[in-house]
């Protein structure tokens, strides 16, 4: 309101006291007080008095329209969903390109063909996994370790 704080407040009171004196003082506050009220009470029914008045010419219900066009959140989001509506259930056809239906059949089918081609290396991957872990029958098997050291007698 004024942005009094409680210093510059202690300052009026001190001031006040030694100028108006220590009989008067509660009497002026108490004036002070009064004055406030009624002023206070003034500016309350003018606000009112406005309020109806616009609320009678219909300034009120422009007022209200006018916040809400001018939200830009609610603008922006209303914008978008306008924008993207007809792409929601959007299927290639002729009507929107001649090359459009068979351009999205081809990647179609490109794609299929890499899904294809990761499920078959895959498969080589883990076939060659497999093949590692097996002994090729083929090979030659490898000589047989004797279970336990064969210590010589000596000799002497």
């Amino acid at each position: 309101m004024l942005d009094l704080g409680w210093s510059e407040l202690l300052v009026i009171g001190i001031v006040a006291l030694i100028v108006v004196g220590p009989k008067d003082l509660p009497v002026m506050f108490r004036k002070l007080g009064e004055f406030t009220g009624k002023a206070r009470r003034m500016a309350r029914e003018f606000q009112s008095a406005m309020n109806d008045a616009a609320r009678e010419s219909g300034v009120d219900e422009v007022s209200s329209d006018l916040r809400k066009i001018a939200n830009p959140k609610k603008y922006g989001i209303d914008a978008i969903k306008d924008a993207t509506k007809d792409l929601t259930r959007w299927e290639p056809d002729e009507t929107t390109g001649p090359h459009t239906k068979a351009l999205s059949e081809e990647r179609e089918a490109q794609r299929a063909k890499i899904e294809k081609a990761q499920a078959d290396a895959a498969l080589a991957r883990q076939a060659r996994e497999r093949d590692a872990l097996q002994p090729d029958p083929a090979s030659p098997e490898p000589p047989a370790e004797p279970d336990a050291p064969v210590e010589k007698a000596d000799s002497a």
